[in-house]
């Protein structure tokens, strides 16, 4: 769980509380901050409290959008810190189109993550 600098944070459209992200997903607190630790998720502290949030674009359909945990591990095995995996799933990228972020969303998984293995080379 990492601060991040102002820029990254610009680069998330909408952030959600660890509570909120429970309730979309109906389970408990607890099941959440296991899937940050399990890299499943990342959540960085923001705001005036510290408060550790989750970006939105993580939660679709009342689970964590598909893909996504390939695509963490991956970046994680290629040296990236949680920081670095936010500022490249949400950097547009005009060939996808769009962010890597919202082509898991909308069900594109397997391009994005060729695209996390070719960093690695």
């Amino acid at each position: 769980m990492t601060e991040i600098d102002a820029k990254t944070d610009a680069l998330v459209p909408a952030w959600l509380t660890l509570p909120d992200i429970a309730e979309r997903l109906d389970v408990e607190v607890t099941r959440v901050r296991q899937l940050v630790k399990e890299g499943q998720l990342i959540a960085v502290r923001r705001g005036e409290n510290r408060v550790l949030q989750v970006p939105a674009d993580f939660i679709g359909d009342g689970k964590v959008v598909k893909g996504l945990s390939g695509t963490l591990t991956l970046l994680k095995d290629d040296g990236f810190s949680d920081e670095e995996m936010l500022e490249w799933l949400f950097t547009p990228d005009p060939t996808l189109p769009g962010t890597p972020a919202q082509a898991l969303r909308e069900n594109r998984g397997t391009e994005v993550k060729r695209r996390a293995q070719a960093l690695a080379v």
